[in-house]
């Protein structure tokens, strides 16, 4: 199932990069399937299995996807961004659309709020498909860095878990709570603009710039270093932020600060993942606070953020501050 999975997220991918590109000739399941190795009927089985759509609804839900950013971020007539994405008159996209996001394609412009992009998959998940683990290929040598930097004042965008207990257990627990669930919190922080980590990692944005996060909060779970913390899912903005959080999100400010940096360089995510994790823990379980002259912040409301971006990083960001009694040590590079 692992390897269907990768493969379907494959598919995905092209969608999006033949959509981007109006490759609308790649977009059919004989090319899809084609590029795949295997039959249409295998293909088209195999993808509904796996993201519980059929190809051709995925297609189209899209197409309705991208179109929304470009009324949201283009002046592009309407017109013109429904046949750009495949529909035949104003009438047949302001249908579409509002079957797909409950508002025209015209409203929408006037008052374009963040929206669940619920056609954003991702079925490839280290974390989450089970045997993943067991696509054995050359482990990654490069190291781990370990650095400080001065993150300026930004916004955080989120939702918390009091209980649980690392990434399948956070999303364990959410989906099991109506409108607060993996799809539809991901989807509306897909649609956010202006995202601080959105390096277009991903096909339009999908996914991008979204992080794990550790809130220090005397309420949340003690971790395993004794700390009280709040687990979150969400995405950084600008300090000058200016919209709303939409249900059934938060949005924190987080004051500027120093940081204490865990990263590794690129991996492999079906075969390194575990691998690269272990050597992160293990460099930030034998860093030497004491003589860098700096400690972990335990200040309420202070967050620890984690990056996993197996084309760029995989990277733990701890706050920090310098010890009271030794404000005069150098910092460690």
């Amino acid at each position: 199932m692992a390897k269907w999975s990768e493969y379907v997220q494959t598919v995905i991918d092209q969608i999006d990069a033949c959509i981007k590109n109006e490759e609308d000739e790649a977009l059919t399941l004989s090319e899809l399937s084609r590029r795949l190795g295997y039959s249409d009927y295998y293909t088209s089985r195999k993808f509904r299995e796996i993201s519980g759509m059929t190809l051709k609804d995925y297609i189209s839900a899209r197409r309705l996807a991208f179109a929304l950013r470009d009324l949201r971020d283009t002046q592009d007539s309407i017109l013109s961004i429904a046949v750009k994405y495949g529909f035949s008159s104003n009438e047949a996209f302001a249908h579409a659309f509002r079957q797909a996001y409950g508002v025209t394609p015209h409203e929408y412009r006037k008052h374009p709020a963040p929206a669940a992009l619920r056609t954003v998959l991702g079925p490839f998940d280290c974390y989450l498909t089970e045997d993943a683990a067991d696509l054995r290929k050359k482990q990654n040598d490069s190291g781990v860095k370990t650095y400080f930097v001065q993150i300026p004042a930004h916004k955080f965008l989120h939702i918390r878990n009091y209980e649980s207990i690392g990434y399948w257990d956070f999303w364990q627990r959410q989906n099991q709570i109506p409108g607060q669930d993996q799809e539809t919190v991901c989807g509306i922080l897909d649609g956010v603009e202006g995202k601080l980590d959105d390096a277009g990692g991903h096909a339009e944005g999908a996914g991008s710039g979204q992080l794990m996060a550790w809130i220090n909060e005397p309420s949340g779970r003690i971790c395993s270093w004794g700390i009280p913390l709040a687990e979150a899912y969400g995405v950084r903005l600008p300090a000058g932020y200016a919209g709303e959080a939409p249900e059934p999100l938060r949005l924190m400010d987080v004051p500027e600060g120093e940081y204490l940096v865990f990263e590794h360089g690129p991996f492999d995510p079906a075969a390194e993942s575990r691998d690269v994790e272990a050597k992160i823990e293990a460099a930030m379980k034998a860093f030497d606070y004491e003589g860098s002259g700096y400690e972990l912040d335990l200040t309420p409301e202070r967050v620890f953020y984690f990056y996993y971006d197996s084309e760029r990083f995989f990277k733990y960001v701890r706050p920090v501050r310098r010890r009271r009694y030794c404000s005069q040590v150098p910092r460690k590079q």
